[in-house]
């Protein structure tokens, strides 16, 4: 799209009270799914994660990897069972899910970030025993139930000028590890900053009225209307868990929550810094 220099300047005019409001504020953003997948949506993420910490914002970047972790279990002769949509993690799982999830994802992403002019660094949730967890179900192995937040890691990052990247492994005090679900974490860090907002990036355009029908998009919905939506079969599968976490946020006092299609390139910033947005916010009330 080539623009004329009015046009840039036009778009940037438009920007500037969202660039205002988010200066300084605190934002976490939950990456996965298909954008986690294509290497140029990869890249315009990043470059938007960037840009907003070019211009103030300080940004958390929270990673799942469920894909590559299952890639790679397979490489190593290793199947991959599922209990109530949740992967059955023994010890040995846990160890590949710590090795791609801490170290071959966490450290692309930072590497990504670098390169596109951030200034990143990586964290997992053992590192100042940030995400504190214990075992969510004996039948799940070493999947983890988040008992506990500690934001100070993230908080040094900040402070320093650095987008933390966060991957999302937990461990109890006798120093097991746990595999714990990346929509939960981003909820309950973004909770334990104070954050403004929380952007959880899907492969879906947002809420649907009509499943089908990508024009019956729900714009806003309220913390109280969601559970209705939940009983009358709007919100369901999959999404139901990620409206929960969505709503968890938002009791824990973040102030707006966002599921926006992370396909849609650049889908961050058309939801933070224009008029339209691009997804389904949460508010209070």
């Amino acid at each position: 799209m080539n623009l004329s220099n009015a046009e840039r300047a036009e778009v940037l005019t438009q920007a500037l009270p969202y660039i205002r409001e988010y200066t300084d504020k605190t934002i976490v953003v939950k990456y996965g799914g298909s954008a986690m997948l294509n290497e140029e949506l990869k890249k315009a993420v990043m470059g938007d994660i960037t840009l907003l910490s070019l211009i103030g914002v300080k940004v958390v970047l929270v990673h799942g990897g469920g894909p590559e972790i299952t890639e790679t279990l397979k490489k190593v002769g290793k199947e991959t069972q599922f209990v109530d949509g949740l992967r059955v993690t023994d010890r040995e799982t846990v160890e590949v899910v710590q090795m791609v999830l801490a170290g071959k994802i966490n450290k692309s992403l930072v590497n990504l970030l670098q390169n596109t002019g951030g200034r990143a660094i990586g964290l997992c949730g053992l590192d100042g025993h940030m995400i504190q967890a214990k075992m969510l179900d004996e039948r799940l192995g070493y999947v983890g139930e988040i008992t506990g937040i500690n934001a100070d890691p993230i908080n040094d990052v900040l402070e320093k000028g650095y987008i933390p990247v966060i991957s999302t492994v937990g461990c109890d005090k006798e120093g097991n590890v746990y595999n714990v679900n990346a929509d939960t974490a981003a909820s309950r860090i973004a909770a334990a900053l104070g954050a403004e907002s929380l952007i959880s990036m899907t492969d879906i355009s947002g809420i649907l009225r009509d499943k089908d029908d990508v024009s019956s998009l729900i714009p806003t919905i309220r913390v109280s209307e969601a559970p209705k939506l939940i009983e009358d079969g709007v919100i369901s599968g999959g999404m139901i868990p990620k409206t929960q976490c969505c709503i968890e946020a938002i009791n824990n006092g973040v102030k707006k929550v966002f599921i926006i299609d992370g396909r849609v390139p650049h889908s961050i910033i058309v939801e933070i810094l224009t008029d339209e947005g691009i997804g389904t916010m949460f508010i209070d009330g």
